[in-house]
């Protein structure tokens, strides 16, 4: 049993976390009545306020210090700072707006997208089972885009803007709580101008739409974090096949939110779609599995 024990606690950890994430639209959608980008700047200091302590207090002092005397990586952090500010942005509009599905199908194809941008800019070769799997999700996006008569752009945008931040982020020599942690100081400074602007307007929602609202936006960092940390220990105790295959848990208790919970509609197009990525995503699983046990 004591051989066992890492990967069970590797398991809960990495998800837990992947289900904080797929029902975080349930967190968000009790601040509906808070404007989406000033919920962002909250999460952004709060988060930072939450993370500072936690970096310093678990050996990662000289790290930070490292980073922020390093014009490198303050330049490759300032740029995965605007990627992660806009997705968290657009991800909070979309479930506030009543688009939690196309969230869902957003962070369903992420993976494929890294693997595209893999491609194009590390120059990596493409896989038949690989191939098979972007083919079938760029004819499930031509799809929904030919029948709605519009391109189902949250889902890009949220995809695009996660898969960039990952591969940016892979050329920072900077750990992820590390890492975070100057990102969301990089955004908590025009944040607190910003919201110390709507105060000053008497517009802002903190401290004048009750405790229960407060106490939210003050939590965002805790939504923000704890995934986080639990996944970065899921990580480390798991094979990389293992954490792909949970990452399909948050896209997927987010489409249940949204089908079961929030009534959003599901249309024919929506679910013939929502199949060819399902397939998709099943030959990407079988093809990183298969390439696993080849590289061992």
């Amino acid at each position: 049993m004591r051989t066992h024990k890492p990967v069970y606690t590797g398991l809960a950890a990495a998800a837990t976390a992947y289900l904080i994430w797929g029902l975080s639209p349930i967190y968000w959608k009790s601040l509906a009545t808070v404007p989406a980008f000033e919920i962002l700047m909250h999460r952004m200091i709060w988060s930072f306020v939450f993370l500072f302590p936690l970096a310093f207090y678990t050996g990662r002092r000289a790290a930070f210090k490292s980073a922020l005397k390093s014009p490198q990586v303050m330049g490759i952090l300032a740029i995965t700072t605007l990627l992660v500010g806009f997705n968290w942005f657009l991800f909070i509009w979309a479930i506030n707006s009543n688009h939690i599905l196309q969230t869902s199908l957003g962070y369903y194809i992420t993976p494929l997208v890294s693997v595209l941008l893999g491609m194009v800019f590390l120059n990596e070769r493409l896989r038949r089972l690989q191939a098979a799997a972007l083919t079938l999700a760029a004819v499930a996006v031509g799809m929904m885009t030919i029948r709605y008569g519009h391109v189902p752009w949250v889902s890009l945008a949220l995809a695009f803007s996660f898969s960039f931040y990952g591969l940016i982020r892979k050329v920072a020599p900077v750990g992820a709580l590390v890492g975070l942690t100057i990102e969301t100081l990089i955004l908590s400074i025009p944040a607190v101008g910003y919201l110390g602007y709507l105060a000053v307007l008497g517009e802002g929602s903190f401290l004048r739409a009750g405790v229960g609202t407060d106490l939210l936006l003050a939590g965002a960092a805790l939504v923000t974090a704890l995934p986080l940390l639990l996944f970065t220990i899921g990580a480390r105790l798991l094979h990389l096949s293992t954490i792909g295959f949970l990452q399909y848990l948050a896209p997927s208790c987010t489409f249940l939110l949204a089908i079961l919970v929030y009534n959003e509609p599901l249309t024919r197009p929506q679910l013939v779609a929502f199949i060819l990525i399902w397939t998709a995503l099943i030959l990407y699983s079988v093809d990183s599995v298969i390439h696993y046990r080849k590289s061992r």
